[in-house]
C-alpha cells in the first residue's frame, strides 16, 4: 500500500501542522517538469500550493500541473466506520484555474477507491454478481464526478491492498461476513471473479459516459489479485503506477519516467504494460505509507503526468 491513509483526527493534526509550514522549496527548483508533455501534479489529500494564479508545483517550481482527488470511497459508500474522502477542494480548483484559464496541466481529476467482490452484500461467488458490483460502483462514481470541475477525463480505479479497516485488502483476496466487518468468512477469490468486478466498473463507465478508463496499482499488487494470467492483462486500459519512489523529492525528482533527473530507477507498469506502453499515463513517484516524504508535516502525494498519451 502506497498511499498514506490517515484517521480524521490525525488528518486534523497534520492539516494544522501544513498550514505553518511554508512552500519555499520551489525558488531553488528547477524551472519545470520535463520533457515536454510531462506535468508534476498531487493526489488526494491537500498540499500547500503557493502563490496566487497561474499556480507553481509546491516544492519543485514550474507550473502545477493537475490533482487527482478520491471522488468516492466503497466503504464510505457503505456507511463503514473507517470509511473517509480524501479531496481537497483547494488543490482540485487551482488545478482547474491552472488548466482552464492559463492551459498549463491536465486539470483536476478523479479516482474512485474500488472494493473488490469480497465486500460486496451480494457477493455470492459468481462473476455475474461480481460485474454488477463493479458496475454500481462505477454508477456511483460518475454520479460523484457529476458534483464538481472535471478536467481529466479518466475515471480511476484505484485498486490496491490499503491494509486499513474495515478491509485491508479491500475485499480483493478474501470474502468478509458483511461489507463493513473486517471479519473473513472466506480465504481466496479466483482471480476471474476479481477480474469481473473490474470489468463491470469498466464496462459500465465506457457504456454510460464518453470518460476513459483507467486504474491505480502496482505490480506487486497486481499479480497478488489477478495473477499472471490472462484475466491479469489490461494492454488498453490507461495506468497510473506508484512504484518506484522516492523520499528526497527535491534531490531525485523525475525526468520522463524515472527518478534522479531521468538517471535513476524508472516507474513499473503493470497488467502487460510498461513505461513505453501508449496507456501509462501517471506516476505517483512520491508519498506514500512506509515511505514518508514529511511534506506538509505528513506525505503529501506527487504525481508524474504524460498529456500527450491521453486519446
Amino acid at each position: 500500500m502506497k498511499r498514506s491513509w490517515l484517521t480524521r483526527g490525525g488528518l486534523a493534526a497534520c492539516l494544522a501542522l501544513l498550514l505553518l509550514i511554508p512552500a519555499t522549496a520551489a525558488a531553488a527548483a528547477p524551472a519545470g517538469d520535463g520533457p515536454p508533455g510531462f506535468w508534476w501534479g498531487t493526489d488526494s489529500f491537500p498540499v500547500s500550493v503557493p502563490g496566487s494564479a497561474p499556480y507553481s508545483m509546491p516544492y519543485l517550481g514550474g507550473a502545477y500541473g493537475g490533482y487527482i482527488g478520491m471522488t468516492g470511497n466503497w466503504a464510505y459508500w457503505q456507511g463503514c466506520k473507517g470509511g473517509f474522502i480524501a479531496l481537497s477542494a483547494t488543490n482540485a480548483a487551482q488545478a482547474h484555474t491552472n488548466y482552464t484559464q492559463y492551459h498549463k496541466g491536465v486539470g483536476v481529476g478523479a479516482y474512485w477507491f474500488m472494493g473488490g467482490p469480497g465486500v460486496d452484500p451480494h457477493y455470492n461467488g459468481t462473476t455475474t454478481e461480481a460485474s454488477a458490483w463493479g458496475a454500481a460502483q462505477a454508477a456511483r462514481a460518475l454520479s460523484d464526478i457529476g458534483n464538481g470541475p472535471f478536467d481529466y477525463k479518466v475515471v480511476w480505479m484505484d485498486v490496491e491492498l490499503p491494509g486499513i479497516k474495515p478491509a485491508a485488502d479491500n475485499g480483493w483476496n478474501n470474502v468478509y461476513t458483511s461489507a463493513c466487518s473486517g471479519v473473513i468468512k472466506k480465504s481466496g477469490i479466483p482471480a476471474a471473479v476479481d477480474r469481473a468486478d473490474f470489468n463491470g466498473f469498466a464496462n459500465y463507465v465506457t457504456a454510460h459516459s464518453s470518460y476513459k478508463v483507467g486504474v491505480y496499482s502496482t505490480a506487486s499488487v497486481w499479480t497478488s489479485i489477478f495473477g499472471t494470467g490472462t484475466d491479469s492483462l489490461i494492454p488498453n486500459t490507461y495506468e497510473w503506477t506508484y512504484e518506484p519512489e522516492t523520499t528526497n523529492y527535491t534531490g531525485a525528482f523525475p525526468y520522463g519516467w524515472c527518478l534522479s533527473h531521468g538517471s535513476g530507477p524508472c516507474a513499473q507498469f503493470f497488467g502487460g504494460q510498461t513505461s513505453s506502453s501508449s496507456h501509462a499515463l501517471m506516476w505517483q513517484w512520491s508519498g506514500g505509507g512506509g515511505v514518508t516524504n514529511g511534506i506538509g508535516g505528513f506525505n503529501g502525494d506527487l504525481d508524474q503526468i504524460d498529456s500527450g498519451r491521453l486519446g
